[in-house]
């Protein structure tokens, strides 16, 4: 099959290179001139100098699948409203939110084009893995477009199978699922984005636990701002944090793909000097608290992993200066001076 990819980052370009590998012929653009030009070099494949070339090199029905920052997504949808036909299909695979997915289905939908929003995960490790692909829109659109998604996705092999799960029929266990209508896919992302700020959060904090297992071996601060260490002799642990995320790979409950990476991270930097610890958030937690909100569900853990990131970014400095002005106002309290890292 034929089709066009719009965007050549660090997803877009290792799904066309995945795409390419299994027979499919991409017609490539980024806005950035070099990033296509090379990426053209590089796989063989058409770098357009605009969308509207891009339009015109592909067949009918035309394909056409996004990979650009979901702040751009309208905008980039405008200029291919402009060039796409009746039966034309545009995918959304970036992390759009669901909500703006069914606006958009209804727009396009005046238009004759059919619009399918992909949930994608899968990283930088897609090219060689595979993406999982969560997938929202019309029934006879989504089947078209098998091909593509069976080729961007993992396969069958990519995981042990349940018994019995050969019994039931569909695509999920080879790694791409249509979940319905225009917003589903993207709402299934939307959650599973949630979860794993959930799962990074306990990770990180059950790793500091491990790290600070010998502050019964460092000096005793002793006075009124300082709560003792009541048993300093239980905390005498120097541990190896790499050999521990190791160790819990192999036959682990927690094992995962997540805690494959914090092992290789601990790896090549037990202390993690290379990172400063600010943790940017790209939306996905936020929408599903609200829709947890609006379905009065509780979601204690992915709140807190959400607001550890806003944490994480200095944005709890002024309530912090403000609890510590109070303090000093009803008792006195002066703020000890902070330990260097």
């Amino acid at each position: 099959m034929k089709l066009g990819m719009i965007g050549l980052g660090r997803m877009g370009g290792n799904m066309s290179r995945r795409l390419m590998s299994a027979g499919h012929e991409m017609i490539v653009y980024s806005a950035t001139a070099k990033t296509r030009e090379a990426f053209a070099n590089e796989t063989g494949a058409f770098a357009s100098k605009s969308i509207e070339e891009m339009a015109a090199k592909l067949e009918s029905p035309r394909l056409v699948w996004m990979m650009v920052p979901a702040a751009v997504v309208d905008q980039t949808l405008i200029n291919l409203s402009r060039v796409m036909q009746s039966g034309d299909v545009i995918v959304d695979g970036g992390n759009s939110y669901y909500v703006d997915d069914i606006r958009r289905g209804k727009e396009l939908k005046e238009h004759g084009i059919h619009y399918v929003d992909c949930g994608t995960s899968g990283g930088v490790w897609g090219l060689e893995r595979g993406y999982c692909l969560m997938i929202g829109g019309e029934d006879d659109v989504v089947k078209r477009l098998d091909p593509v998604f069976a080729a961007l996705a993992p396969g069958v092999d990519s995981a042990p199978r349940l018994p019995g799960r050969d019994k039931i029929e569909g695509t999920a266990e080879s790694g791409y699922l249509h979940c319905g209508s225009n917003g589903a896919g993207h709402f299934v992302k939307m959650a599973h984005n949630g979860i794993e700020y959930g799962i990074m959060a306990a990770y990180a904090e059950g790793f500091n636990i491990l790290r600070h297992a010998n502050v019964g071996r460092r000096p005793q601060t002793e006075d009124a701002e300082t709560t003792p260490l009541r048993n300093p002799e239980e905390y005498q642990y120097d541990l190896n944090l790499s050999d521990i995320a190791e160790v819990w790979r192999r036959g682990s409950v927690i094992s995962s793909w997540l805690l494959d990476l914090t092992a290789t991270a601990l790896l090549s930097d037990p202390d993690l000097s290379g990172f400063s610890g600010r943790v940017s958030d790209s939306g996905e937690g936020r929408w599903t608290i609200k829709a947890a909100i609006d379905e009065a569900v509780p979601v204690p853990v992915l709140a807190a992993a959400l607001y550890q990131r806003f944490s994480s970014r200095g944005e709890a400095e002024f309530a912090e200066k403000l609890m510590s002005a109070m303090r000093y106002e009803f008792g006195g309290h002066l703020e000890k001076p902070v330990k260097p890292s």
